[in-house]
């Protein structure tokens, strides 16, 4: 039987969570469905869909997404090529099935990107397109925007290309089955190959300085009817996977800047007061950042087992802040970088689930055939930053507020217990706590004696779960 520590089950602690999961999608006005002239409009575009005239079918693509993916934006092919490699990336080509200013294209501008929340998500486009023509399922064939990339053995970047063509992957992988077939060897190519270029990209991100971290991640997830947490960490073949999807994005990022049109994703570095206070931060903690190690490489060797490296990585989120979209159309911006890569970036590889995508891939094409940048695409780049600027805000908001529901139902039995915590900050006269079990983020009053990195006694007094409010006090 589930613990009720960390399990909200069938009951009735379960039903009012589902009413207040549904109440937040209602205040938060997010759509449920689409209008019938955008389904109409997206099946037509499946109907008639023309594939692209260049055939890539025999080659060996393959997907790999978490278990029960149907919105697939990537398959990937690697070999081995002379001393380095050759990754081709599909692409899924969603600009194919939406016609520009189109009833698709005018909703998907109102929606930005698919939001995903604890109750089901909210796609970008209707399933005809997200789920089914656009999606390169295994076993059919596709259109894609596919990139040819070829690296020297140290896995930097040597030619790279964009075309449309027709594809067709032969196997959805799962990050687990992904991981276990490279283990033992049973794997295709692609994924051996996987492996060297993964670990060779993370390298170079070292010699950067960024720092696209291996976190652990938690997750709501639904089992056995009822809603839990789970603190995950990542499998190594998706930190190697993610790199594919950088590397591509940072060359997609190079052409555009070439050619001084597009659209980048940014983010200044940290300022120097940021880095000193973050810097003592990490000293006061115990685990002090070296002056001669980068900060990525610094992060990259804690132990997430220690309660003190929960507050240090709670102390890293103020470093990198501002992140957003700048859009170029003859004149390149001063400082072009996304800080925690370290370099140039484009989104350039969700398309299915983020509108950005269809600009970067478009302009992309045209830019690596040499030809002209199709019009809508230049001409609608400045709506761009705003749209994906408030799609973003509410994505986050809606994540935050449905963790903080689904932790006040995980407690609600728990009202009058002791809990330990560890203090991941303080400001004021409030600090925000871990607490051990179950992984539960919170707020709550501080005294004088408590610092970023100890271990406290607190007694849960309130948990409403419509929301998500839960109060503290010190045991």
């Amino acid at each position: 039987m589930p613990d009720r520590r960390t399990h909200v089950t069938a009951s009735v602690a379960q039903s009012e969570l589902a009413a207040a999961l549904a109440a937040l999608r209602t205040g938060l006005d997010l759509p449920d469905g689409f209008p019938e002239p955008v389904e109409q409009e997206a099946q037509s575009a499946a109907r008639t869909l023309e594939l692209p005239d260049a055939d890539l079918t025999a080659i060996e693509f393959l997907t790999i997404d978490p278990e029960g993916s149907t919105d697939l934006d990537q398959a990937v092919h690697i070999e081995a090529a002379d001393d380095g490699y050759r990754v081709r990336y599909a692409i899924a080509d969603v600009p194919a099935l939406v016609r520009p200013d189109g009833a698709v294209d005018t909703e998907a501008r109102k929606r930005g990107q698919t939001i995903y929340a604890v109750d089901g998500r909210v796609p970008l486009h209707p399933a005809a397109i997200g789920e089914n023509a656009g999606s390169l399922l295994a076993g059919v064939e596709r259109g894609a925007f596919v990139w040819d990339l070829v690296l020297d053995a140290q896995g930097r970047e040597q030619t790279v290309s964009v075309a449309r063509a027709r594809i067709r992957s032969r196997r959805q992988w799962t990050y687990p089955d992904a991981q276990a077939a490279i283990d033992d060897g049973s794997a295709p190519q692609t994924l051996l190959l996987l492996k060297p270029i993964g670990i060779a990209r993370i390298e170079l991100e070292r010699e950067r300085g960024g720092a696209s971290l291996n976190a652990p991640d938690e997750e709501v997830v639904l089992r056995e009817g009822g809603y839990t947490l789970e603190r995950r960490a990542p499998l190594p073949v998706e930190e190697w996977n993610a790199q594919i999807s950088l590397l591509t994005g940072m060359a997609a990022a190079s052409l555009m800047l070439e050619a001084r049109v597009g659209i980048l994703r940014t983010m200044p570095p940290p300022s120097d007061e940021a880095v000193a206070a973050f810097r003592a931060q990490t000293t006061a903690l115990g685990l002090p950042w070296p002056e001669d190690a980068p900060y990525g490489e610094y992060l990259r060797t804690l132990d997430h087992s220690d309660p003190r490296a929960l507050a240090v990585m709670q102390a890293a989120t103020g470093l990198f802040r501002g992140a957003g979209y700048v859009v170029m159309d003859g004149e390149a911006p001063a400082d072009p970088r996304q800080s925690a890569v370290a370099a140039p970036y484009a989104h350039a590889t969700a398309p299915l689930r983020r509108l950005v995508d269809r600009w970067v891939l478009v302009i992309c094409e045209a830019l690596s055939a040499g030809v002209e940048v199709p019009g809508w695409a230049r001409q609608s780049l400045g709506e761009l930053p705003s749209i994906m600027g408030a799609s973003s805000r509410l994505a986050s908001q809606l994540n935050a507020a449905s963790v903080d529901r689904v932790e006040a139902a995980l407690l609600i039995d728990r009202v009058g217990d002791r809990f330990d915590a560890t203090v991941l900050s303080v400001r004021g006269d409030t600090m925000t706590v871990q607490l051990a079990d179950p992984a539960v983020v919170a707020s709550c009053p501080r005294t004088d004696s408590e610092r970023p990195g100890t271990v406290v006694g607190l007694r849960l007094t309130a948990a409403d779960i419509p929301s998500g409010r839960l109060t503290f006090t010190a045991a």
